[in-house]
């Protein structure tokens, strides 16, 4: 019998490739403090995107905001400035890729640097998938998915360039874990924001780049998302049941700047019709058609399509919207994802009694 003999030399090698592959798999990118940091947020001048600026102007952060709403951007940086918060803010409309360029000089500009960029900006359509005409899904396409991809571009290329990491966050949505009637246009979009995380988040981390990539899985919250919504409904767009305070996704998205999260859910709606969707298919399309038709407008006429915010800025400064539901004041999964073993004994529950139930239905 022959034996091979490896030299210390090819024993070296084999031992820095596994380090190599040691660092990509457990790296821990150590992000700054939410007080050291230059944070950008699109979508900034209404609901979320509103709301996550002032939360980080409280907690020390430099903001630079940005939208197509000039006016309410205006207001809301001279409020944080008389609070003593350093920020600016860029009109742009994040569907073209010059703007969401602009958006990152004028951060160099002013700061020299931004830490977390924020792909909040979205807009929905209410209708029938059948009925939307296609000029209206290719707009909010623009605004919903192309944005992201900019933003992560011009993001990802500053924090390799600076050689610090720095923070990307997308939101995405409950439905772009699981389709929905009505919005199926807004549903589609959101689908391709998350295969679009997920697929530059492992191209990053198999290149060791300094990028931590986050995506958050906001359930229905109280904002004006469905007043900006284009409807081709008879009656108005409205959020229905359990709703979330536009602060539970702040919450996750300032902890995401500082902590390294794949993913953030804010509620245990979001959670569930994701573990559901994947289990139980069948059963939550059934689910989905019962319950999300009556859940998804109020009784009241619908908003005129030319006021909704598809193709010019819709109303600002407003962080909630007109909704009918059971308002939360907060979300108890964002504060136990904070704690990942808390988080996992959670989904561990949840998911052996969706297992339960589904082997007590055959």
């Amino acid at each position: 019998m022959e034996y091979t003999q490896h030299t210390d030399s090819s024993k070296e090698t084999v031992v820095s490739e596994l380090d190599s592959k040691k660092v990509q798999l457990f790296r821990n990118l150590k992000l700054k403090r939410l007080d050291e940091q230059v944070i950008v947020i699109t979508g900034a001048s209404s609901g979320i995107g509103l709301v996550t600026a002032r939360m980080a102007a409280e907690k020390g952060a430099k903001i630079v905001v940005a939208a197509r709403n000039e006016q309410a951007l205006s207001k809301l940086v001279t409020e944080l400035r008389e609070k003593g918060t350093s920020a600016i803010y860029v009109k742009a409309d994040v569907g073209n890729e010059e703007d969401i360029n602009r958006i990152a000089e004028a951060a160099i500009n002013e700061f020299g640097r931004f830490d977390t960029w924020v792909n909040n900006a979205g807009v929905s359509i209410f209708g029938h998938a059948m009925d939307v005409e296609i000029k209206d899904m290719k707009r909010m396409y623009d605004t919903n998915f192309w944005s992201v991809v900019y933003g992560t571009r011009v993001a990802v290329r500053h924090y390799k360039e600076r050689g610090v990491p720095g923070s990307l966050i997308n939101i995405g949505s409950l439905f772009g874990d699981r389709g929905t009637v009505i919005q199926s246009s807004y549903a589609s979009s959101k689908f391709a924001v998350h295969g679009w995380t997920e697929s530059i988040r492992m191209e990053l981390e198999k290149e060791n780049a300094p990028v931590s990539v986050t995506l958050i899985h906001p359930g229905r919250i109280d904002t004006p998302y469905n007043e900006h919504a284009r409807s081709y409904l008879d009656k108005q767009p409205a959020h229905r049941e359990m709703v979330y305070p536009p602060e539970a996704v702040a919450e996750a998205i300032l902890y995401a700047a500082e902590n390294q999260k794949r993913d953030m859910y804010i509620g245990s709606q979001a959670k569930i019709i994701a573990l559901l969707g994947s289990f139980f298919p069948r059963f939550t399309d059934k689910f989905m058609e019962v319950f999300l038709y009556p859940t998804q407008h109020d009784n009241r006429p619908s908003n005129p399509r030319q006021e909704s915010a598809l193709y010019h800025a819709g109303y600002g400064l407003h962080e909630r919207g007109t909704n009918d539901g059971w308002m939360r004041s907060s979300s108890l999964y964002v504060k136990a994802s904070k704690h990942p073993v808390l988080t996992s004994l959670i989904a561990t529950g949840v998911g052996a009694l969706i297992f339960s139930a589904g082997r007590r239905k055959k």
